[in-house]
């Protein structure tokens, strides 16, 4: 697959995780920021047990669990972490302003990941042009923040 085709499922990704924001934090004014964030992964478990175990699309190998670093398995941890601040954040303030504060972070920590080739990730190297681009979004942040 050319590189296109994995910016353009990062572009959907990105499209799919605004609308889900938004989303979850309409749930959570009913039932509660953490009771949303139960149903969400409630919903979301029983999506992903119905791919793997009902339609056996799964490639991989669960039996190897053991091998992978303890480190690894606090991604669960974070994304309750995510889904609470996503949904409360959108809540107190906009979809249009929460979204903006959190592609910036994103982005922030992906140049410090990309840096330090954290995670067992192949280092690339911050650059002035790098920088740039992230004070750059830093700047359009502040200025989508504006009313």
């Amino acid at each position: 697959m050319q590189t296109w085709a994995f910016l353009a499922i990062a572009a959907v990704a990105g499209i799919l995780m605004a609308a889900q924001g938004s989303l979850n934090s309409a749930l959570s004014k009913i039932v509660g920021t953490l009771e949303g964030n139960f149903v969400v992964h409630a919903v979301g478990l029983l999506v992903v047990v119905s791919l793997l175990f009902i339609l056996g699309l799964g490639k991989g190998d669960l039996h190897e669990l053991d091998k992978a670093p303890w480190y690894l398995y606090l991604g669960g941890l974070i994304n309750v972490a995510i889904l609470y601040g996503v949904m409360f954040s959108i809540a107190k303030t906009s979809a249009g302003a929460a979204t903006t504060a959190i592609i910036t972070g994103q982005l922030a920590m992906a140049l410090l990941i990309d840096q330090f080739g954290l995670f067992g990730l192949e280092k690339v190297q911050m650059t002035w042009c790098r920088g740039l681009g992230l004070a750059m979004m830093a700047v359009a942040a502040k200025l989508l923040l504006n009313k």
